[in-house]
């Protein structure tokens, strides 16, 4: 009689080994953690600072990251007798391969979101079909995605069409893929609870590929939590799937930046999705777990799919931000107007007529782009200060619109998408001043106002920001009023208003009562900035009133007024390539300005010591006068941007008082800012000074800055990294507006 068989009984795993495994996912967790936090701050400073992000950067950090993570989980695939130990160490080292395979598709620049995203589904895709992946589709598992992404359909908002489709196409092949990773053979090995431990790290490391910068750090906290519930389900597929579209597609990775990190704004609404998510998944996590033995009945997962769904919609379609809000394209047509030979005397006569050409060539060159657009139904809006179009499309549109012969190229023209509150208004906290503050005596401003009697009026100085607060005390009594002063084509208020402060700050400096330099002159605004992000559109809609403004709701082709043009521009912007401008991209409308004699002061930017760090159009260009800063010892400020420019041209053309400079805030307060934006108004200012003091100067651009620079007063460079020239740090010094109007008086 022979005796029955039974398989060896598996040796109990040592002590040793689960402690190894614990501390080798740890470690994977705490690499993985601090590699892409590093990277994305790295990223960030280099965006703030002025400085490209080079290409391999994120690839060189998905392929340590991938190292550090995947090295010991091989000893652990390999080495130890434990079959769930050897198991997941091979499941942790396939989700190092796929975060070092995923991560290099970050090389794709982050405004190009629709192809990452197509090559994210395609590669995820293709993993999966190389681990012969065969995802179980769960009804309850889509309703667990469905919860975790409940939080995204509130406080987020989709991008455009094609953004869309793809990100659901990538995010259900990231959920392919996931399932392919953690398969039938996997969850054999575990119970709930060490199932979606071990579940969780491989989810870390495949969250930490999936999305372009920013995004992917929502991706790690809303995918990891949900190795429970998958453990409970014993299939990730479904879930991974649905939660991945929140970070994918209700997140706009332009926007979850350190430019938006003051206030409310995406980067802190999407910390808080991904936090809810992470909560939410954890409790469909127990909750499965504790209930794994019903789980079984198919109508209760349908139940459950069609009663999340029905929330969602509700939530997307209620508090939510329906609609798509994806990016649109900036069309550059070849043909620009030719602006040579305006010289007639008067400084109105020069704004008409160069308004006239620029209108006319737009009108004839456009005329055959705009019906074909009107034939195929697409949205756009036309310029004439830059002779183009912004069209609402996506990558095929572009792709057709650049082989047209007449079309120079094409640029991204960045739209923000809406946020679930209104992110508030910024105030300031400093009492106002009863005396001229430090940098308008500096400069000498409040001298030519008592001993020359000359306080800017009889000018008008334009600004385009981020809005004026109307009814502050220090700016109130001087607007110019009536229906043609005051435009926003972001939010299309009716009068003069201002969220960020800003916008108000910099006009403060230049005409605000005792804060400002020219405290007679009268001004005019418009709204280029959102949130503190605007794009080659939006910067053309203000440029294109400030040369002749129009009443609200009035056609900038046909309803433009240039005889009401503002004699000075005031412009503490620049437009970086994150916002869709090229080198190039505001040239045409600065030689526009110079024409018509409008004068154009701009700043140099704040991305010093650096140099060559003036780059953001329009600071380098030639025809506009651009102005670094000093601060009280008149020496030039370490963030004040350093020439030369990308065409060897030496700038900035001046400095002027930058650090802690005391001006009106929204609300009736005041605040102490730095920056080059706060330089740039004191140049203005003194303008509009000698504007008033001398009418005749007014459009004689030459004469102006000729009497500008040589009145100068020398700056010191300060410390500069690199060598750079000193006049490519202080331009001809700083500003004397106390000089400048004498010498304005007796100019010819």
């Amino acid at each position: 009689m022979a005796y029955p068989s039974y398989p060896a009984p598996e040796r109990q795993t040592s002590p040793w080994v689960i402690v190894a495994t614990a501390s080798i996912g740890v470690w994977a967790v705490l690499v993985t953690v601090l590699s892409q936090s590093i990277g994305w701050l790295a990223d960030q400073v280099l965006l703030v600072t002025g400085l490209d992000t080079p290409t391999w950067t994120w690839p060189v950090v998905a392929i340590v990251n991938a190292v550090l993570a995947g090295t010991p989980a091989i000893i652990l695939a390999f080495v130890p007798r434990s079959p769930a130990v050897r198991t997941a160490g091979r499941v942790w080292l396939t989700g190092a391969v796929a975060l070092a395979g995923l991560g290099l598709l970050r090389a794709v620049p982050a405004p190009r979101n629709e192809l990452y995203l197509a090559l994210l589904a395609l590669a995820a895709a293709g993993g999966a079909i190389l681990l012969r992946g065969r995802p179980a589709l769960p009804a309850l598992g889509f309703a667990g995605g469905l919860a975790t992404l409940l939080p995204w359909l509130w406080i987020g908002a989709l991008g455009g069409l094609a953004e869309t489709v793809l990100a659901v196409l990538a995010a259900a092949a990231v959920g392919w893929l996931a399932a392919a990773i953690l398969n039938a053979g996997f969850w054999e090995r575990y119970g709930v609870v060490l199932g979606g431990l071990v579940a969780g790290v491989a989810l870390l490391l495949l969250a930490a590929a999936v999305g372009q910068a920013g995004a992917q750090l929502a991706a790690m906290l809303v995918l990891p939590p949900l190795g429970f519930a998958a453990a409970a389900l014993r299939s990730a597929g479904p879930l991974v799937a649905v939660a991945a579209l929140g970070p994918l597609a209700f997140a706009d990775p332009e926007e979850i930046t350190l430019l938006l990190s003051t206030g409310r704004d995406l980067p802190a609404w999407a910390a808080i999705a991904a936090a809810i998510s992470l909560a939410v998944a954890l409790i469909v996590g127990i909750g499965y777990g504790l209930a794994r033995t019903r789980l079984t009945g198919r109508w209760i997962g349908a139940g459950a799919v069609v009663l999340l769904a029905i929330t969602g919609g509700a939530i997307y379609l209620g508090p939510g931000q329906p609609g798509l809000y994806g990016e649109r394209l900036f069309v550059i047509l070849k043909s620009q107007a030719d602006l040579s030979g305006v010289t007639t005397a008067s400084r109105e006569a020069r704004v008409t007529e160069v308004y006239r050409r620029l209108v006319e060539n737009a009108r004839s060159s456009q005329a055959d782009l705009r019906k074909t657009l009107d034939r195929w139904h697409l949205d756009y809006t036309p310029y004439y200060l830059v002779n183009g179009v912004e069209v609402d499309g996506g990558p095929a549109v572009r792709a057709w619109l650049s082989r047209r012969d007449d079309v120079d190229r094409v640029l991204l023209s960045q739209h923000l998408r809406p946020l679930p509150a209104d992110p508030g208004v910024t105030h300031g906290d400093e009492p106002a001043p009863t005396a001229p503050p430090w940098n308008i005596s500096l400069i000498g401003a409040d001298r030519a106002a008592a001993q020359l009697g000359v306080d800017g009026s009889g000018v008008v100085v334009g600004t385009s920001d981020s809005g004026v607060d109307g009814r502050h005390p220090a700016l109130s009594s001087n607007f110019r009023g009536g229906d043609d002063s005051w435009y926003d084509p972001w939010n299309h208020t009716r009068t003069p208003t201002d969220r960020g402060g800003h916008g108000t700050h910099t006009l403060g400096s230049a005409v605000g009562r005792t804060v400002g330099v020219a405290p007679g002159a009268r001004w005019v605004g418009c709204v280029n900035l959102d949130r503190n992000l605007g794009n080659p559109a939006r910067y053309l809609d203000c440029m294109q009133f400030m040369l002749a403004p129009f009443p609200f709701g009035g056609d900038a082709f046909t309803d433009g007024r240039p005889e009401r043009a503002p004699h000075v521009l005031t412009n503490s912007w620049g437009c970086p390539r994150i916002e869709g401008c090229d080198a190039g991209a505001l040239r045409a409308a600065t030689a526009a300005f110079a024409a018509a004699g409008i004068f154009f002061a701009v700043a140099a930017g704040n991305t010093g010591p650096f140099c060559g760090s003036v780059d953001d159009p329009p600071a380098p260009y030639g025809d506009v006068e651009t102005i670094g800063a000093v601060d009280r010892r008149k020496e030039v400020t370490q963030f004040s941007s350093r020439g030369p420019t990308d065409t060897d041209l030496t700038k900035p053309d001046l400095v002027a008082p930058g650090e802690d400079v005391l001006s009106a805030m929204p609300g009736g307060g005041y605040a102490e800012l730095s920056g080059t934006s706060m330089a740039t108004p004191h140049v203005a200012g003194v303008v509009a000074l000698m504007w008033s003091a001398n009418p005749r100067l007014i459009g004689d651009l030459a004469r102006t800055t000729e009497i500008l620079r040589d009145t100068a007063v020398p700056a010191s460079p300060g410390d500069s990294t690199g060598e750079c020239a000193p006049a490519d740090v202080t331009g001809a010094g700083m500003v004397d507006a106390y000089a400048a109007v004498q010498a304005a008086r007796t100019a010819s």
